[in-house]
């Protein structure tokens, strides 16, 4: 075979290659969010979350995290659950989403050393939604336990916040794994946020 025949063909090939896989590229600042609706859990109860809904109340902090009743998400949402007054003040909607199962979030939702019933928690079990903000679901690790001792079952997805204004764009981000922040930072993070989105409404 002719050499720069064979060379063009390989990088044909390795072209389409990269054509043909998923890019995951974070959803940006100043990006329109992506819409979604979701099963999701409020103090152990189903019911159904569409983000463009909630947008009409004023900001949403979409937080997404890797598994309910694990060390840094367990913080996380308690810290959420405590400050949810500090959010309501603001005017802010807090949703956490992980690819649990909508049984494992009836169960955190209700929590009173999570969720305790103060915010709603989705479910994206096929990670569409992470996809559709640019963040991919790793792959679910076998016999990996959660605090409980029950196996988690799922992949994670990574810890990533976004500050969503009423208006529908992102107005601010954060990654744990981008901005090594920690799970409690996330939460007086996209707290300094919308209350500077309120202060800026007033004035």
């Amino acid at each position: 075979m002719n050499k720069n025949f064979a060379g063009t063909m390989a990088a044909a090939a390795l072209a389409a290659m990269l054509l043909a896989a998923p890019a995951f590229a974070a959803a940006k600042i100043g990006d329109p969010a992506p819409n979604f609706k979701a099963k999701a859990s409020l103090a152990g109860k189903d019911f159904s979350f569409t983000l463009k809904t909630v947008l009409r109340k004023g900001p949403v902090v979409l937080y997404f995290y890797p598994s309910a009743f694990t060390k840094g998400c367990d913080l996380e949402a308690h810290t959420f659950a405590a400050d949810k007054g500090q959010f309501d003040e603001a005017g802010a909607t807090i949703l956490g989403v992980s690819a649990d199962s909508l049984k494992r979030l009836n169960a955190f939702s209700s929590d009173p050393n999570y969720c305790a019933g103060k915010f709603p928690v989705a479910s994206d079990a096929d990670g569409s939604i992470a996809a559709s903000y640019g963040l991919k679901v790793s792959a679910a690790r076998p016999g990996l336990t959660d605090v409980r001792g029950t196996e988690i079952g799922h992949g994670f997805i990574p810890r990533t916040t976004f500050v969503i204004g009423q208006d529908g764009r992102i107005v601010a981000t954060f990654s744990s794994d981008a901005d090594h922040l920690s799970p409690m930072e996330h939460v007086i993070k996209s707290l300094e946020v919308v209350r500077r989105l309120k202060a800026a409404k007033k004035s």
